[in-house]
């Protein structure tokens, strides 16, 4: 990749004989806690050439965008190893994000958000006309099964759209074309975070993982029905070591809202927990590390596990429906259900769906990102004679729908901050204080009434 250019349109000084040449400036946006391990381990994958020796040197700064999914810093932890020190990531609003963009001359941007915010920057990036703007790259941060024509087309206009898997490539590749959309930027690669050692199972280990999801299913019943069939499991198999891995702890929020804690339901739980089944928290990674049967409804863990060549089951328990997400696993010969799993089976996966799914339980992972990374380079190469990013979305094609998008993140339909949305000097210090105390205030309310107000009145009408 070429060196890092300054926004300045004087030449840059000749570098010294023999001295290394300029690190990448890399910026990663991210809104979640997951949404900034995609982002994260995706700028790692596409500036570090995999570890290879001749991939240049990358600065990654980490900014997560303020909002109602902002992670803890035990969240941050609890990511795992990214490369970058939790404590340089700082919380910023879309305008202070644009701001820095401008000020700091990135090389290249990852945008790890969800699709609204996506396109917000994407605008405001485009307001900024930089004389040689950065590299923008956004993407998916796991299976992608809703909502797909309004989250890609809300991603159009970055340089690059990564997609996970041959799959996803083609779904992505169909979309942007079926509405006359520039299809160029999507880019065949795969999930940044599939790793770790194949499993290998030890003598009186025994452990079965259910990967838990926030908002998967959503309702009480469903979610109850899943906790108790299994922990009927670990009464099942007492000797077997039952694990419900869990996202977030009560109060903090991940990237979709769960209204109903499993931590909760398991307190209210008849007849109490069993001595061998334990919630656990932690990077998804060391719990794998452990693990001899993942199960799970549709997590992206499934896809990390089977990487890893663990054994897996998606279960149709509650259907096979896309609201649930298990559909994206039909054809994968992971679909069971727990009668079946409280019996001994195990599923076998279909190796041509694993192909087409981005897993590379083959060994083959090493080289997923040579396209991205080339095509990367290729855009760094011309930065400052990039064109202009040019979302499918503008004022003229959706005039009733892009101006709500921008004006939740405080920008004007020219993608410009609207006025107060940036403060500088020392007003700006205490009105930024101030904001802070409001939206900490704001935040836990959010959470009090998704958690705690919001079920009650759903089963008030339910009555």
């Amino acid at each position: 990749m070429p060196p890092s250019k300054s926004n300045s349109a004087s030449p840059a000084e000749p570098e010294s004989a023999g001295a290394p040449p300029p690190a990448l400036r890399v910026a990663v946006l991210a809104d979640s806690d997951t949404r900034w391990k995609w982002g994260a381990l995706t700028a790692r994958r596409l500036t570090s050439g995999d570890g290879r020796a001749d991939a240049p040197r990358a600065e990654i700064s980490g900014l997560l965008l303020r909002g109602r999914a902002t992670p803890t810093p035990r969240q941050l932890a609890e990511v795992g190893d990214v490369g970058i020190d939790p404590g340089r990531v700082r919380e910023v609003t879309a305008a202070e994000f644009l701001r820095t963009v401008r000020d700091e001359g990135y090389d290249l941007v990852v945008l790890a958000l969800v699709g609204g915010a996506v396109q917000a920057m994407l605008h405001g990036l485009a307001a900024l006309r930089l004389p040689a703007r950065p590299v923008v790259v956004t993407g998916y941060v796991g299976v992608v099964y809703e909502k797909l024509a309004d989250g890609l087309l809300l991603r159009h206009g970055a340089d690059i759209v990564l997609a996970n898997s041959r799959h996803d490539a083609e779904r992505f590749r169909a979309v942007y074309e079926g509405v006359g959309a520039d299809a160029s930027a999507v880019t065949e690669a795969a999930l940044p975070f599939l790793g770790g050692e194949p499993h290998r199972p030890e003598p009186g280990r025994d452990t079965v993982v259910f990967a838990a999801q926030p908002s998967v299913p959503a309702s009480r019943a469903d979610r109850t029905y899943l906790l108790r069939r299994l922990v009927e499991h670990a009464r099942l198999h007492p000797k077997r070591e039952v694990l419900l891995k869990l996202r977030s702890k009560p109060g903090e929020h991940t990237t979709h809202i769960e209204e109903l804690p499993y931590q909760r339901l398991a307190e209210r739980l008849p007849g109490g927990l069993p001595p061998n089944f334990r919630l656990v928290y932690g990077h998804m990674g060391e719990v794998l590390d452990r693990t001899d049967l993942l199960v799970t409804v549709s997590s992206t863990a499934a896809l990390e596990s089977l990487h890893r060549r663990i054994p897996t089951a998606v279960l149709t328990d509650l259907g096979v429906r896309e609201m649930l997400g298990n559909h994206h696993f039909i054809g994968s010969g992971l679909l069971t259900s727990w009668d079946h799993l409280d019996g001994g089976a195990h599923p076998e996966p279909d190796a041509g769906w694993l192909s087409g799914q981005g897993v590379a339980a083959d060994g083959g992972y090493g080289n997923v990102y040579d396209t991205a990374r080339a095509r990367v380079t290729a855009l760094l190469a011309k930065r400052d004679r990039l064109p202009a990013l040019t979302p499918y979305y503008t004022p003229a094609t959706a005039p009733g729908y892009l101006p709500g998008i921008l004006a939740r993140h405080h920008l004007a339909p020219d993608g410009h901050p609207l006025p107060g949305a940036t403060a500088t000097g020392e007003g700006g210090r205490v009105r930024g204080a101030v904001r802070e105390a409001v939206r900490d205030a704001a935040r836990g309310a959010y959470r009090h009434g998704v958690q705690r107000v919001a079920p009650v009145i759903r089963r008030m009408g339910e009555l």
